[in-house]
């Protein structure tokens, strides 16, 4: 009897580093070219391993170890000017979102209930990432999505948006790619001034997740948790980030699947819903 426990226990063990293993191949190279991110596809999917906060720190280290093996690939194509009106205005409001997250997670919850002999809690951190995920599904899934009226001039508010947002969740990718389609970049051009605003956001707001800096609260999303955590699920998603990084670098060319893209923003309305529920916490 104890073989057959332990035998179940590894294989539903197996199940999850296959389902971190999808998940992080097929957003990497989708990062590429859709406004969907790696971190908007695999933060709802650690939140199913781990608590929250957890989660966040979780994303935040796979998803800045992918930044910096993309910036290897595809430096050589940033754009600097777009890079500079883009990118310092994304970097400090990274930070800024870092310490909203911050405070916000400090904050008592806002109910509990239970469901049989379960009990869960809805907090304004469930909240605030909850109604991100949805709102930023329907921002990608929108047909008016690619037809915002933006100019060039607009870049540093969409840095300050982008680089808000990045910070609170990691939901960056949306009004960036919203925002850099419009600067007259070349599809390269694009692909690496992107990563390398991406990686800025991610260079921001972990010195807040580590427990650096703190603004008027002591507690922090610890990457040290995350890690400990993490273990083996952040080295699959760490390698399989690379791997999909890679395979998109050479599928470059294609174009976006917008069934996929469908697929995904529905299952990211689900997911959204259950955190703000607090099934997902």
């Amino acid at each position: 009897m104890h073989y057959e426990i332990s035998h179940y226990s590894c294989f539903f063990c197996s199940m999850d580093y296959i389902i971190i293993a999808i998940t992080v191949l097929f957003g990497a190279g989708l990062t590429f070219f859709s406004g969907f991110g790696l971190g908007t596809l695999l933060l709802p999917v650690f939140t199913l391993f781990f608590d929250l906060p957890i989660a966040i720190g979780a994303t935040a280290i796979v998803h800045l170890s992918n930044n910096v093996f993309k910036f290897i690939l595809v430096s050589k194509h940033i754009h600097r000017l777009t890079l500079f009106a883009f990118g310092i205005p994304a970097m400090i409001f990274a930070f800024i979102g870092g310490i909203v997250l911050d405070r916000v997670g400090n904050f008592a919850p806002i109910y509990q209930y239970t469901i049989g002999n379960s009990q869960f809690i809805i907090t304004y951190l469930n909240l605030i990432i909850g109604s991100l995920m949805i709102f930023f599904a329907w921002f990608d899934l929108n047909p008016k999505y690619s037809d915002l009226n933006v100019k060039k001039k607009h870049l540093p508010f969409g840095g300050i948006l982008s680089g808000f947002f990045g910070g609170i969740s990691g939901h960056q990718g949306a009004f960036r790619s919203a925002f850099l389609s419009k600067a007259e970049l070349n599809k390269e051009q694009f692909v690496g001034t992107s990563n390398a605003v991406s990686l800025t956001v991610d260079l921001a707001r972990l010195p807040v997740y580590l427990g650096l800096i703190h603004i008027g609260t002591k507690k922090t999303y610890d990457l040290g948790a995350a890690i400990t955590e993490g273990g083996s699920y952040l080295i699959i998603g760490i390698v399989f980030a690379f791997l999909g990084t890679y395979i998109g670098k050479q599928l470059i060319q294609k174009t976006t699947i917008t069934s996929v893209q469908r697929l995904v923003g529905i299952l990211l309305f689900i997911m959204g819903g259950l955190i703000i529920s607090g099934l997902i916490s």
